[in-house]
């Protein structure tokens, strides 16, 4: 475990990270004035000896070796140079999250956003500012969709355990994490993990040990051929072969460069998954849930990161085609189908574990994350599940998205006795604050990580919301229809087996007051005899008295503010009973508006 705290520990290892750049950066000055100047020496040595010793030249390799010597050792400052000056990107990352500065950073992850989830829009689970963004430190794509997998969908309580185990065990490994920081030499990858399954899975287009004897049989008569026209002058011969060469490279070029897409221009992404795929197999981890990924990457019987590394290599022979040279003679030697071949025969060996390969590497960014996570907030805790349900309590719940020294905690309990929450309050007193705090963290919580609470226990459920309804042009939806499209969705949610939490913010306020209160409390009804458990927020009084009405499976809490001294004071704590105060006239007022 790590002794300081994680600020310090950032803070330090930046310290030693700064230090190891401006060392490298002189020995990087260093090198490069060494090689220019070693650079002309050699110019002028040539010059001299071609002028006045010309028999003696092969003198001139002494400087040649030495600056072959310093090139390789400025490659190796350079190389050192880059990892730190990541490392450093990402301890700053790191201490920005800390600080809450990391907005605005990173993934946003709005790519998975889809405006007919239950609670993904509402909650901003993704988007700028969301908690993807926070959460995200994946450098696979595989990774990224991974985590948001478990942002969108909630796991089985066996599930959620054995990821709770692996996260707590990974979270004070700040060396494993920066051997993933440093795994490869891109940021991260932009291998379609979809493209690449695709072609890793589908049916083989011809024989790639046929195609392999064909041009090594083909190749080797064309050289035949050149050494016979040299030694013979057997032009024609030379000629004849060239032309079948080419006609047999012309007809095989098609299907054979379909055959490699999905993988074609994937080197560096691949060689990016190996040396991840590497990191999660030698990595000591005790966690059943992390010995199970292990085992997983050897069930095919190689090693996923040095199968996958022999494909990368292969790729890196084939990208070599665009080479000018390569490119002149690939239509008589056959290098491009060769290598085809050899792809071919990899997909052959490892083509079925591919799928397998890229969910472990997935799944294994996605528990570090929720690592970092726990690291970065030492003061969160990892929720208590129990069966049955529905059931949702907390101590010292907060948002995890809001600044740790500006956030104010709340106690929450709702579940088969006390079902319905009404929360009334005025404008900006931090109702919808609240019961986007709540289901934040049963994401989090379903998901696998801490949340931002003293103590934290729930059930199974289903998560929904309608908090950010927008009404949409193209789609032709007014907000007030948009709004009760997602509350049919709630409903349907209802008659599945896992318990419904429904977070329900100034519900049907784009109709009157009298077919809001008539609307809201038939639909809250129904969900409640459903077995579904929730909050509903209101400006309106009037809603307040839906949990009067529906007796003692609700109740009525509240937030309120204060007027002093010209100003409106809130303190964003949660109260029960009906609010007694109102602030929409004083804020109209405070902005200069006459009212």
């Amino acid at each position: 475990m790590q002794s300081q705290s994680p600020y310090a520990e950032y803070s330090r290892r930046l310290g030693a990270i700064a230090e190891s750049i401006t060392r490298h950066k002189r020995r990087d000055d260093f090198l490069a004035a060494t090689k220019l100047i070693l650079g002309l020496l050699i110019v002028l040595i040539a010059i001299w000896f071609m002028k006045y010793r010309a028999t003696k030249i092969f003198f001139l390799l002494i400087p040649i070796l030495f600056f072959v010597v310093f090139a390789v050792l400025h490659e190796r400052v350079l190389r050192r140079l880059r990892n730190f000056t990541r490392l450093r990107a990402y301890y700053e990352g790191g201490i920005s999250r800390i600080e809450n500065r990391w907005a605005g950073t990173g993934e946003t992850g709005e790519r998975f956003l889809d405006p007919a989830h239950p609670y993904a829009r509402d909650l901003d689970i993704f988007g700028p500012a969301s908690l993807f963004q926070l959460l995200c430190t994946a450098r696979t794509r595989t990774g990224e969709e991974t985590l948001a997998k478990w942002l969108q969908t909630a796991a089985s309580m066996p599930e959620v355990g054995a990821r709770q185990a692996a996260v707590q065990e990974l979270t004070p490994r700040l060396d494993f994490r920066e051997r993933l920081v440093l795994a490869g030499e891109e940021v991260r990858t932009g291998v379609h993990p979809d493209e690449l399954i695709d072609w890793a899975e589908r049916e083989q287009s011809f024989n790639p040990i046929l195609i392999r004897t064909v041009a090594i049989f083909l190749t080797s008569l064309w050289l035949f051929s050149l050494a016979a026209w040299w030694k013979w002058d057997w032009i024609g011969v030379a000629f004849f072969v060239s032309v079948v060469n080419f006609s047999v490279s012309y007809t095989l070029r098609t299907k054979l460069n379909r055959a490699a897409a999905g993988v074609d221009g994937a080197q560096h992404d691949l060689a990016l998954l190996a040396a991840v795929l590497k990191l999660i197999e030698d990595e000591p981890v005790a966690a059943l849930k992390f010995a199970q990924l292990q085992a997983s990457l050897a069930r095919s019987g190689a090693r996923a990161s040095k199968a996958i590394d022999g494909l990368s290599k292969c790729l890196a022979w084939f990208d070599s085609r665009h080479n000018w040279f390569i490119r002149i003679c690939d239509p008589f030697v056959f290098w491009t189908p060769h290598w085809i071949a050899a792809i071919e025969a990899w997909r052959d060996r490892h083509g079925a574990a591919i799928r397998e390969w890229l969910a472990v590497t997935g799944e294994a960014e996605a528990l570090s994350a929720l690592a970092v996570y726990a690291h970065e907030h030492p003061a969160d805790t990892f929720p208590l599940f129990i069966e049955g349900g529905p059931y949702f309590e907390a101590e010292a719940l907060a948002h995890p998205l809001l600044a740790r020294e500006n956030s104010v905690a709340n106690d929450i309990k709702v579940g088969s006795d006390l079902q319905l929450l009404v929360i009334s309050g005025p404008n900006m007193a931090g109702k919808s604050t609240f019961i986007r705090a709540v289901g934040v963290n049963a994401v989090l919580a379903q998901a696998g990580g801490p949340t931002y609470a003293r103590r934290l226990t729930l059930s199974s459920l289903q998560v929904t919301a309608s908090i950010c309804i927008l009404d949409s042009l193209q789609g032709e939806l007014s907000r007030f229809y948009a709004e009760i499209s997602r509350l049919k969705q709630i409903d349907e949610l209802t008659k599945r087996s896992v318990p419904v939490l429904f977070l329900l913010d100034e519900l049907l306020s784009g109709t009157n007051s009298y077919d809001r209160r008539i609307g809201t409390e038939s639909f809250v009804r129904s969900l409640l005899a459903r077995g579904a458990i929730g909050l509903v927020t209101t400006h309106d009084l009037a809603l307040a008295e839906i949990a009067e009405r529906i007796g003692p499976a609700a109740a009525n809490f509240h937030f309120s503010d204060r007027f002093e001294d010209g100003k409106l004071h809130f303190d964003y704590k949660f109260s029960r009973g009906i609010v007694q105060t109102t602030n929409a006239l004083l804020l109209m007022r405070s902005i200069g508006l006459e009212v």
